[in-house]
């Protein structure tokens, strides 16, 4: 029932984060191309690489309620399957081929090589 808990919590704070950080980058930022979700994407993949590796070393003694609530909870509602499905689609229904096809090879090539850092720091 705890887990329950800490996934909650941490899920509260990432959606939330996520909802922050892809506000301030659409007004900083104003280009149609979906760089927010590319970036919240791939730094939440480094983010769940480092925590799932070095959960056991910074907090040994509670490393399974740590990864609940930092990796499934506050990065699985951080990064956004949906929405990068959602916004490859509309690039592709307005024409924009190019455009889509780069943001699903920098989703997919980035994400992994984020992840893969985040595991192998």
């Amino acid at each position: 029932m705890l887990g329950i808990l800490w996934v909650g919590i941490g899920g509260v704070a990432g959606a939330l984060l996520r909802y922050q950080l892809s506000k301030w980058i659409g007004q900083r930022w104003l280009v149609s191309f979906p760089f927010a979700t590319l970036l919240i994407n791939v730094s939440g993949s480094f983010l769940l690489g480092v925590i799932t590796r070095q959960a056991s070393v910074w907090f040994p003694t509670h490393e399974q309620a740590v990864v609940l609530l930092l990796g499934t909870g506050m990065c699985g509602a951080y990064t956004t399957f949906s929405t990068f499905s959602y916004e490859f689609t509309m690039l592709m229904r307005e024409g924009r081929t190019q455009d889509a096809l780069v943001y699903l090879a920098a989703s997919g090539v980035l994400g992994l090589a984020a992840a893969f850092a985040g595991l192998h720091l």
